[in-house]
């Protein structure tokens, strides 16, 4: 990823500019303790929270660890973009001016306030339900114990991502957790491979006996993204026809 700009197109409606929406944002950010991934052009990405806010100095501040190898090449890059999820809303912005901060015991990471934000709402268009007669599961080694070999069932997907069940038989998998290889079979027609950062975990009614994950892709490369794409095309087509043949 190089910027907002290069990877969204007709972002008019998604620009906000308004200094007191911008400080709103900033605010749920801080309250909700939402994560925040730091992305640079080459695939480096750096998961971290928002600190605190300075609109009259220009400064906003994240937390880091300065032991991550991923936090040099953010450093040398001019092109890094935070992102963060709010329910159903992508929230991003270019970073500009980022900067390494030592203090003591702890190190945290500077940058200058935005002057636009990109607030994307993720529309249910974009993210299908898999039909459950194909089982569709996704494929990786649990991040906190490497030996474990995970199937999760998914519950929904899109280009950006996907939503997984973890059972509650299974030792919880913490947000910010990072896998570097899944394997995602939707279909008979269509597996796909990528790298994912775990977003979100729901612990979900306790009828459900477990927890959902919301699930980021990373790393896919375009003939993924087309296999991906042409997946949810099609589930989206044959989803209406039932539908129409219901009504």
């Amino acid at each position: 990823m190089s910027s907002v700009k290069g990877s969204h197109a007709n972002l008019d409606d998604y620009r906000i500019t308004s200094a007191v929406e911008i400080q709103a944002l900033f605010k749920q950010l801080l309250e909700s303790n939402t994560l925040v991934t730091l992305s640079g052009p080459q695939g480096a990405n750096h998961t971290t929270l928002l600190l605190s806010v300075d609109a009259s100095r220009g400064v906003v501040c994240f937390s880091a660890e300065a032991d991550d190898p991923s936090l040099t090449s953010l450093l040398e890059s001019d092109e890094v973009v935070a992102t963060a999820y709010l329910d159903s809303i992508k929230v991003q912005f270019d970073i500009e001016g980022l900067v390494l901060v030592h203090g003591g015991r702890h190190s945290a990471l500077n940058a200058e306030y935005p002057k636009t934000i990109y607030r994307f709402q993720r529309r249910d268009a974009f993210r299908v339900k898999p039909f459950s007669s194909h089982s569709p599961q996704a494929q990786f080694r649990h991040p906190g114990m490497p030996d474990m070999h995970l199937t999760l069932r998914i519950l929904d997907v899109s280009l950006g991502g996907m939503a997984l069940f973890l059972p509650e038989s299974i030792p919880m998998i913490d947000a910010g957790s990072k896998i570097g290889r899944c394997i995602v079979d939707l279909d008979g027609d269509t597996r796909i491979e990528a790298g994912m950062t775990i977003h979100h975990v729901t612990v979900l009614h306790p009828e459900y006996h477990g927890a959902r994950l919301g699930c980021e892709f990373v790393g896919m490369d375009g003939g993924t993204m087309r296999a991906l794409q042409h997946y949810i095309n099609q589930t989206q087509k044959r989803r209406s026809a039932l539908s129409s043949d219901k009504t």
